[in-house]
């Protein structure tokens, strides 16, 4: 997508709705299974996504004028993998609970197709504040998404909701009225509620859709 003729709130929304990256992409599934069994794990995950994601789309739209075309991969992998350590170490310093849970995923965002995608098709080729809400955007999608499954993974399998209140401080909210469905926080649980959450996303978009159609005629 272009900057020319795209303001700044629709790059910015397009990475939420349009282009989200799981719900949407199907893209970076891997920590959507795999971290998403608890709120606080997947706010956090969600939030390093984003930090990254905006920080690499800064970095390469200022670097875009001085990389040669050739070895340009090699170089995003490197910004990318430069702002993965940051974010390790900004993690294990600050919220090392959650860094013992997904320290692995975090350094897995290296190779999260989604952010060299943007990386090459838009940052690249774009000036820093458009690629800047690009980043954003579609980082915020991302935390969206994880947000999304974690509250409906753990509220459904554990009948608790651990909600982050600080870096270092949460607050576990218990359901004692409900029976928590064990299945949904295993591995097949991940599978089936990113399933039912990417259907519901993409079958309240196309109703949206088709609602602004109609209303524009």
């Amino acid at each position: 997508m272009s900057s020319n003729s795209t303001s700044l709130k629709d790059l910015f929304l397009n990475g939420i709705i349009k282009e989200n990256t799981i719900f949407k992409l199907a893209l970076s599934l891997c920590p959507s299974i795999a971290v998403t069994n608890n709120l606080k794990n997947g706010v956090f995950m969600g939030l390093a996504v984003l930090f990254v994601q905006t920080m690499v789309n800064i970095t390469i739209s200022l670097m875009r004028k001085v990389i040669q075309p050739k070895v340009r991969l090699p170089i995003f992998m490197l910004v990318i993998s430069g702002w993965v350590t940051i974010t390790q170490m900004m993690m294990a310093a600050f919220v090392p609970d959650v860094y013992a849970k997904v320290g692995l995923y975090i350094a897995l965002i290296v190779a999260f197709a989604s952010i060299l995608a943007r990386a090459e098709m838009f940052a690249s080729k774009n000036s820093i504040m458009p690629s800047m809400a690009d980043g954003l955007g579609m980082g915020v999608g991302f935390l969206f998404a994880l947000t999304a499954i974690s509250f409906f993974r753990e509220l459904v399998g554990k009948g608790t909701l651990t909600v982050p209140t600080g870096l270092a401080t949460q607050h576990v909210f218990t359901f004692v009225n409900t029976k928590p469905l064990l299945i949904m926080v295993l591995p097949a649980g991940g599978f089936l509620a990113v399933g039912i959450l990417m259907a519901a996303f993409n079958w309240l978009d196309t109703k949206y859709m088709k609602k602004a159609s109609h209303g524009t005629h």
